[in-house]
């Protein structure tokens, strides 16, 4: 995933509301962007971790505990970081999203605001 500060990933699940509305919002705006179907194309565990770093929060705060595959991954929100990874690869669902990497940092699009805002420097 490694990107310069002026490239763009977008983690996209085109059945998401909130990931069709960031994916509108970086095309309105004109920031050229990478699409990276996270279901399809599964981020890796090292992935994982780098994106922990770009949000700078730990995976339990962006893994949607509310999907039926958290509770069969046996997860909670003691588990570590490493366990909410293997879980996340088994069912790549419980990632979060959108999220948007640029400028050496990452947001989840919940609410757009929170991604408009990695682009307010430029």
């Amino acid at each position: 995933m490694s990107l310069t500060d002026h490239e763009t990933l977008l983690l996209h699940n085109p059945n998401c509301s909130k990931s069709r509305a960031a994916k509108a919002w970086l095309e309105e705006a004109g920031h050229p962007f990478t699409e990276r179907l996270y279901l399809k194309d599964e981020l890796s565990t090292a992935e994982l971790a780098e994106l922990r770093e770009l949000l700078g929060k730990p995976a339990r705060e962006w893994v949607r505990s509310g999907q039926g595959e958290y509770a069969k991954a046996g997860l909670s929100m003691n588990s570590s970081d490493v366990e909410h990874y293997a879980a996340m690869i088994a069912a790549p669902i419980l990632i979060e999203r959108p999220i948007v990497v640029h400028g050496g940092a990452a947001a989840i699009g919940r609410p757009l605001q929170k991604v408009m805002e990695l682009f307010e420097e430029e």
